[in-house]
């Protein structure tokens, strides 16, 4: 019994220690005025991926994030974190108001991110919301400031 004591006592200072992460994966939904599938991943201490996959104007688009995470507000299990990446989408013109009727749109572009993420200790859940600005390279060309979201992913 000591043993085991002793083991999860170790364990917790060793996970606690110089780490912003509190899980390793995560999966779950993105709502927003785009909503989809989103997927964060840890490669460090404070590093993770996150892929999105959403939809906007009766299409889709699939986003790749760098993004760097650090303690919040000096809450345990609540963090900031920033980042950048990029997307391509393809959107039908019928549905957008912006676009032209009858075309379809390919566009390519650069991404920024900015949040908050909580992971809940009792369940594995996390909780986020976040701004995610963009800009397309290539397409229907523009700044685009309005994708925010709530994120809540399955926890691994």
């Amino acid at each position: 019994m000591k043993r085991i004591g002793f083991t999860m006592l170790f364990l917790i200072c060793l996970l606690s220690f110089g780490k912003a992460q509190n899980y390793n994966t995560g999966i779950g939904l993105r709502g927003g005025f785009t909503s989809g599938l989103t997927i964060k991943h840890f490669i460090g201490p404070k590093s993770a991926l996150e892929g999105i996959i959403a939809s906007r104007w009766r299409g889709i688009s699939l986003t790749g994030l760098y993004e760097y995470h650090n303690r919040a507000l000096n809450i345990d299990r609540l963090q900031w974190f920033i980042g950048f990446g990029g997307h391509v989408g393809f959107w039908n013109g019928d549905y957008a108001k912006w676009g032209t009727p009858g075309n379809a749109y390919t566009v390519i572009g650069l991404d920024g991110i900015l949040g908050l993420e909580y992971s809940f200790l009792e369940v594995p859940v996390s909780l986020g919301i976040d701004w995610k600005p963009a800009f397309n390279l290539y397409g229907h060309s523009g700044f685009w400031v309005d994708e925010g979201a709530i994120s809540i992913r399955y926890i691994f």
